[in-house]
């Protein structure tokens, strides 16, 4: 993985596309991508596709991100409403502990409709609120309405930041060199740190004590 994404200023704008894709996906339907660095993904992914001159390429691949991040939480709000949450809790666990599920379920119960749109900014959040609003019985409809909001204002914002500032940069060629090299190094940092943590999380037992959040009251739009 970190090969692929090393290599792919050389590779082109396929590269990004795939890597983009796929990473967006797992981190939006799956509880590992709760530990992937989804924002810095996509304003990487800006970043080189400016190296390339690729504007009609960052802007289509806004909208299939976008597509995929939708996607990704539908999948992942069917995961809540078919199992539960009570199986995410892990004894001594630093993310995956009962204290964040319940605040992240008190968030989507406090803030309904709009939690779900604003989740997108919020790393562990973004992961979680799918499988919270499933297991919560959230009316699906107006899931899709929020997570397709929220996702909207999230991806093209991220991945168009990165293409026209790397583009700006490109009149300073060390400092744009310099931008893409940060901007893949702290993607990769953040992935390998992601694996370990999840790696961490994993390997704790589940905490039994932990309550299912299907008890939450539905959220509404607020």
């Amino acid at each position: 993985m970190a090969h692929a994404f090393a290599s792919l200023e050389t590779a082109g704008p396929v590269a990004v596309w795939v890597i983009v894709l796929s990473f967006i996906f797992v981190e939006c339907a799956f509880i590992f991508g709760l530990f992937l660095p989804g924002d810095s993904l996509l304003f990487a992914a800006g970043v080189v596709l400016a190296t390339h001159n690729s504007e009609l390429s960052a802007w289509l691949l806004s909208l299939a991100a976008l597509i995929i991040a939708v996607v990704g939480n539908q999948v992942g709000y069917f995961i809540g409403r078919g199992t539960g949450t009570r199986v995410l809790a892990r004894k001594g666990g630093k993310v995956l502990n009962r204290q964040n599920l319940k605040r992240a379920g008190e968030f989507l119960d406090r803030r309904g409709f709009w939690a779900v749109v604003l989740a997108r900014w919020i790393p562990w959040i973004r992961t979680l609120a799918p499988m919270i609003a499933g297991a919560a019985r959230m009316d699906l409809r107006r899931f899709t309405l929020a997570t397709t909001i929220g996702a909207i204002a999230w991806v093209p914002t991220l991945v168009l930041a990165g293409y026209y500032g790397a583009g700006i940069l490109q009149q300073l060629p060390w400092l744009e060199t310099a931008a893409i090299v940060v901007s893949v190094a702290f993607f990769l940092g953040g992935t390998g740190w992601g694996i370990w943590r999840y790696r961490q999380e994993m390997a704790k037992p589940i905490d039994e004590s932990s309550d299912d959040l299907e008890h939450i009251s539905h959220p509404q739009a607020r």
